[in-house]
């Protein structure tokens, strides 16, 4: 079982941010709904209309998404019960939507990897998931597709559907990181709220 190690939802910032693009991300990671905000829990309700409502959002959740240093970004995530992501794997790549995504068929190969989440400040756990899947859904304009994806964007786009389902990453992880996942995670939140 090969074992890697990447950040989902977030891509680790640079070492030293200047004060601004500091600014911004604090700004764009305060949008984003915290462990214990209900809405992370419910499941998202399917788009129906494809309009420049719809195409407003997924511009703001791309942009909030770059804003925070993430690499994905899911509409329950911002407070908004569509079943719809945003994601870029490579930060020069442009953002991808997916609206109403399913996945169609995934690979019997599974991998374990590390994963953070923006909704879960300082939490890292591991998780196992497919390392090929067929995803059929929409674009923002309302055309089909269907993306075949490995590895790293496989995997992104699977922990993004987790969150439009009401599922965490902290549900897939194994039962002794849980624990040590809370605590980190309740020293993060605590913080916060005094910063």
């Amino acid at each position: 079982m090969a074992e890697h190690h990447e950040e989902l939802d977030e891509a680790p910032p640079p070492p030293t941010l200047d004060p601004e693009t500091a600014a911004r991300r604090r700004a764009a990671l305060a949008h984003v709904r915290k462990f214990g905000d209900p809405v992370l829990r419910t499941k998202a309700r399917p788009v129906e209309v494809f309009d420049d409502e719809l195409r407003d959002e997924v511009r703001r959740m791309g942009a909030l998404m770059h804003d925070a240093y993430g690499i994905g970004l899911a509409a329950t995530q911002v407070g908004i019960v569509h079943r719809v992501l945003v994601y870029r794997v490579e930060s020069d790549s442009p953002v991808n939507a997916l609206v109403n995504p399913e996945i169609e068929w995934s690979s019997k190969d599974k991998e374990w990897a590390e994963e953070g989440c923006l909704s879960l400040p300082a939490v890292h756990v591991d998780v196992e998931r497919p390392v090929f899947i067929r995803v059929k859904g929409f674009d923002e304009q309302g055309e089909p597709i269907l993306i075949e994806a490995s590895g790293l964007e496989a995997r992104v786009i699977q922990h993004e559907m987790d969150h439009l389902d009401g599922v965490l990453i902290l549900d897939r992880a194994p039962r002794d990181q849980r624990k040590e996942a809370m605590r980190a995670l309740r020293a993060a939140l605590e913080s916060d709220a005094a910063a």
